[in-house]
């Protein structure tokens, strides 16, 4: 005859289970925080981008060959960022972008309506995107690097607005000096 011994522990099944995941669960580390955005609205992380473009005193504009029908596009969306339509701008832009997808000038634009929707993503690829289609001097230069600036500082990178900055910087070309 064979005894069989059953510890009483065993006899239900939930209850290995439970302890195992009372194991598990005093093992368990703490999650990382997320990085805490800073206060600015896009609203103002926009006014800022565009500020830096007026801000600009390049003796380098350059403005490339216009197509009439995505101007009209770009005036009708900023149209719509006025009335505070941001999903009928870009929807405009993006048609826009369809007809060019190289347009250094759309893009930017693109990406100055994604900080309004809170895309961050998106902005900072589409201002990538521009600065390097672009002519890398100029307004829309310091448009574009003062884009990655206004993410950087809501991901509160201090680093890497700091170097964006000193991009938007050096998008200056200042004029010779005449005497």
């Amino acid at each position: 005859m064979i005894m069989q011994f059953r510890s009483p522990v065993f006899r239900t099944p939930l209850l290995p289970a439970a302890m195992a995941a009372a194991l598990l669960a005093a093992c368990a580390q703490p999650a990382p925080e997320a990085p805490k955005p800073t206060g600015k609205s896009n609203v103002a992380m926009v006014a800022e981008i565009q500020a830096a473009g007026e801000r600009d005193k390049s003796v380098i504009n350059v403005h490339p060959l216009i197509d009439p029908g995505i101007t009209a596009l770009q005036a009708a969306a900023r149209d719509d960022e006025r009335n505070g339509q941001y999903d009928a701008a870009a929807a405009k832009l993006d048609m826009a972008l369809k007809r060019n997808p190289e347009s250094p000038d759309v893009l930017q634009d693109r990406a100055e309506l994604a900080v309004y929707m809170g895309n961050y993503e998106l902005a900072s690829k589409l201002a990538q995107q521009s600065w390097s289609l672009g002519s890398k001097q100029g307004p829309l230069c310091a448009r574009n690097w003062q884009t990655i600036v206004e993410i950087r500082q809501h991901a509160n990178d201090a680093a890497g607005a700091e170097a964006a900055n000193k991009n938007v910087e050096a998008c200056r070309e200042p004029g010779i000096q005449r005497f």
